[in-house]
């Protein structure tokens, strides 16, 4: 079968079918750069005291500084948020020396917050666990649609699950400002970071599969992930103005409504209807953006040639449902498989790493929000100008070795200069962004059209394990300032060096079948893809089909 690219060739590279799509799929992500990040201020927490019944229980006040002690937090002097003076007989007045603690609730600050799920359910103390814990049932829920949605996807189709998945976000996050209890809103946020990289993973998939490769790696470095960034970026604004966290839950969920008319105007991939054999629609799709293009298409688009197979196998073999295995069943494909996880696992750790262990986040949370949503808009940026130039690798490779080299030269820094601290940490965060972000584009552009949304699948949900172990990274710090910037720079420099083994696919075709998946530099330099005579996928009759479609 010829290649997509060159029989799609008549319509163009930029047309306003292809604006179109680009448009509209950048849009969808900008929801889901806030979704992830509302935690921030969902649940920040405010300061806050042991509450007394026989005392006004707004925050602070004379008569507290009798009844608590006080404690040192980051060098002030604030009454203790957990332990009060024990009563002494029956008087509401005398107290001991002891203390215990706060048995009748406590007492929230209302100068920043009306209202967090901190407040709400009194997440501090021995309950403070919950708080981090929380963010982490998401990134459970991420995981888990990661796996599912790749699967899904590659067998029910792209449009499906992108829109499937964003109702799932806006539905349940809608259901989430109303939850009555912590155990119903950590439910809730789990199905929420499911549908949150379920929809983000088939826009981006969608768009790379409908543009031309000219302008998949804008769609990849600007398009997309400048509106996600956007998307960060209002997450300050809606919640400088509204302090309540279900008013504010709510405002950010109300926005996925108007992606509904989407429906109408974003077709299904042309490459994946091809691959599970169903000619006459792809074709269809092709004609239409044809026509959106002001362009007569040819009378066959397809030529019998091209599709006389697949037609003749459509209910067949050749319709083969693919599995999580075939990322491992032949030797390139399950070496880029391995490799994809390793490093996605490390930069997302890093990334995450960095964002948590940001040594300037004290301040004014909105100012801090912001400044961290502005980074992401250099670093795609300056990934965009090096994926146009620079090959893949090169581009990867350099930029987490940037990201370590910086971290590393943090320990060197003298304490005294804190603002150089930051400086360096924030170059790292600058060009780990970019790299977490280049990583989607290579990803697609190294996997075969029939596994890879499920290959994206497999590989963002290995890059979520790494995010899980970056709260653990960050607490380092509490013990050895320096050591997180170690421990990250470190792997970073590994992640660079493994980086060079990927083949380069810059300007390249999109491959197809498993048997079109290049092999890796260091192993197999040369070395063309393995085709019908390599031995491990001779021994399977689905593979025998796949190359007979190729």
């Amino acid at each position: 079968m010829r290649d997509f690219d060159q029989i799609t060739a008549f319509l163009g590279e930029w047309g306003p079918y292809q604006k179109l799509i680009f448009i509209l799929l950048s849009l969808s992500s900008i929801p889901n750069g806030y979704v992830g990040m509302t935690m921030v201020f969902l649940a920040d927490i405010p300061s806050h005291h042991c509450r007394l019944p026989f005392l006004n229980s707004s925050y602070g006040g004379l008569g507290y500084n009798l009844s608590i002690p006080t404690e040192e937090v980051k060098g002030e002097i604030v009454l203790s948020r957990c332990r009060r003076y024990t009563e002494q007989g029956d008087s509401d007045a005398v107290f001991r020396n002891d203390t215990e603690g706060c048995l009748d609730g406590w007492v929230f600050s209302k100068e920043r917050y009306v209202s967090t799920i901190v407040t709400e359910w009194n997440l501090v103390c021995e309950d403070k666990w919950k708080t981090p814990f929380t963010i982490t049932v998401f990134f459970f829920g991420v995981l888990a649609g990661s796996l599912l949605s790749g699967m899904i996807s590659d067998r029910y189709g792209r449009k499906f699950v992108f829109f499937a998945t964003m109702a799932v976000q806006t539905v349940f996050s809608l259901i989430q400002a109303a939850s009555n209890s912590w155990e119903m809103f950590c439910v809730l946020y789990f199905i929420v970071g499911l549908g949150q990289i379920a929809n983000y993973c088939a826009a981006f998939i969608l768009g790379c599969e409908l543009l031309s490769k000219s302008y998949r790696i804008t769609f990849a470095t600007l398009g997309i992930s400048l509106a996600y960034a956007l998307g960060y970026a209002c997450l300050p604004l809606f919640a400088y103005f509204i302090r309540d966290w279900r008013m504010l839950l709510v405002a950010l969920s109300v926005p996925g409504l108007l992606y509904i008319p989407l429906w109408w105007y974003i077709p299904e991939s042309p490459r994946w209807l091809l691959s599970q054999g169903r000619v006459e629609e792809a074709e269809a799709i092709i004609r239409a953006a044809a026509k959106k293009n002001g362009i007569t298409p040819p009378d066959v688009i397809f030529k019998r040639e091209d599709t006389a197979e697949l037609m003749e196998k459509e209910d067949v073999d050749s319709q083969k449902k693919y599995t999580w295995l075939d990322l491992l069943r032949t030797t390139n494909i399950r070496n880029i498989t391995i490799l994809n996880i390793i490093i996605w696992s490390i930069v997302s750790l890093t990334y995450y790493g960095l964002s948590l262990n940001t040594p300037n986040m004290d301040g004014d949370p909105y100012l801090n929000c912001l400044f961290a949503s502005g980074t992401e808009f250099v670093g795609y940026t300056m990934m965009w100008l090096a994926g146009r130039y620079i090959s893949r690798r090169l581009t990867l490779s350099t930029s987490v070795l940037f990201c370590g080299i910086m971290l590393l030269l943090i320990k060197l820094v003298p304490a005294e200069l804190g603002a150089l601290t930051v400086t360096l940490a924030m170059f790292g965060k600058i060009s780990i962004t970019g790299a977490f972000v280049f990583i989607y584009l290579y990803g697609i552009e190294l996997l075969p059209t029939v596994v890879r949304n499920m290959g994206l699948g497999v590989t963002t949900m290995a890059s979520r394990i790494g995010s899980c172990f970056s709260p653990y990274i960050a607490y380092m710090g509490t013990y050895n300032k320096a050591l997180p910037y170690i421990i990250m720079g470190c792997i970073s420099i590994i992640c660079a060096i493994l980086s060079l083994l990927l083949p380069e696919t810059k300007d390249e075709e999109l491959p197809e079948y498993i048997s079109q998946v290049k092999p890796l530099q260091w192993f197999c330099r040369g070395k063309k893809p393995e085709g019908k005579n390599t031995q491990e996928e001779n021994t399977s009759p689905g593979s025998r089909a796949e190359e007979e479609l190729a």
